[in-house]
């Protein structure tokens, strides 16, 4: 018998309908063994590592939710030792970035689609594996700037649903107004490409690593993610408003600006701290000194229309 993980976070904006959409719809699916995956109040990391170790090959893995429950299926998938395993992606977040670059399915078309594969990124700090991520890294002003949309009262007003891309934006120029003053990474640090050839980087508020066809749904990507090796590389001072103005203005209307990579390597001149997000979930880092972006080799098996 086919098996069916269903990973969902019951603490979620949107938890009320992706129980009555997709939950409760799959009670009644015929031939196939549902196993539901509940999202722990833990992190990410250890959500995947606890996936991980559920599943096995052949296993069919819907993610319903946000970017955060699809990072969660993504690097479980991605750490698992199963084969073949697939992943479908329905978006109940508040940018569902994972399931726009899937091309935002239903419960219907994940149970009848046809697969793709995809490359995900790979982040290293100081050597070691951190995070499998699909759409984006970044480090820097954006990375913290996604703690703003934890506040309780902004979460609330998220969940309220109506204008969210409207509130979200007004929510993080009034984080911006407030805190781009800070420095947010080193005054200056080395890129490294994979011919080991580098650039100093001089007053560097962000770093971007795209694989995806959005970034908080408005900033436009494409599809590096089918790719086995390129993604988009950038960086900026998005501390500047007209730097900042400039980036966001060619970002939504046109393309993110950057150039194509197949490795990055941020060298810092010391062990420094420094926050960093995958589709929105963020952490920071203590003590890093190196940061690593690359594809992976093993592919994703994604479900598509």
């Amino acid at each position: 018998m086919k098996r069916l993980f269903i990973v969902y976070n019951p603490r979620s904006s949107h938890y009320a309908l992706v129980k009555t959409d997709i939950i409760d719809k799959l009670r009644d699916l015929k031939g196939v063994m549902v196993g539901k995956f509940e999202v722990a109040a833990t992190d990410v990391d250890d959500n995947a590592r606890r996936l991980a170790k559920v599943l096995a090959s052949g296993d069919l893995v819907i993610a319903a939710g946000g970017d955060g429950t699809a990072t969660i299926a993504i690097n479980g998938i991605m750490l698992s030792r199963a084969q073949n395993v697939k992943l479908g992606v329905i978006g109940y977040g508040n940018f569902n970035d994972v399931a726009r670059t899937f091309g935002d399915l239903k419960l219907k078309d994940i149970l009848k689609g046809s697969v793709k594969r995809v490359y995900p990124l790979e982040c290293k700090i100081n050597g070691k594996h951190w995070r499998f991520g699909m759409c984006y890294f970044t480090l820097g002003m954006f990375a913290e700037a996604c703690a703003c949309f934890d506040v309780p009262k902004t979460r609330k007003t998220l969940r309220k649903g109506g204008r969210k891309t409207i509130f979200s934006l007004m929510t993080l120029v009034k984080w911006w107004l407030k805190n781009h003053r800070r420095k947010f990474l080193p005054e200056s640090f080395q890129l490294a490409d994979s011919s080991e050839e580098s650039v100093e980087c001089k007053k560097v508020s962000d770093y971007m690593a795209v694989n995806g066809r959005t970034v908080a749904k408005i900033m436009k990507g494409s599809d590096w993610c089918l790719s086995e090796s390129e993604f988009l590389s950038a960086t900026g001072r998005m501390t500047k408003f007209w730097k900042l103005f400039k980036f966001m203005t060619r970002s939504v209307f046109r393309r993110i600006p950057g150039a194509t990579s197949d490795y990055d390597c941020l060298v810092f001149p010391e062990a420094t701290k420094v926050m960093i997000q995958a589709e929105g979930e963020y952490k920071q880092m203590e003590g890093v000194r190196t940061v690593e972006i690359s594809k992976v080799g093993k592919p994703l098996l994604v479900v598509t229309k």
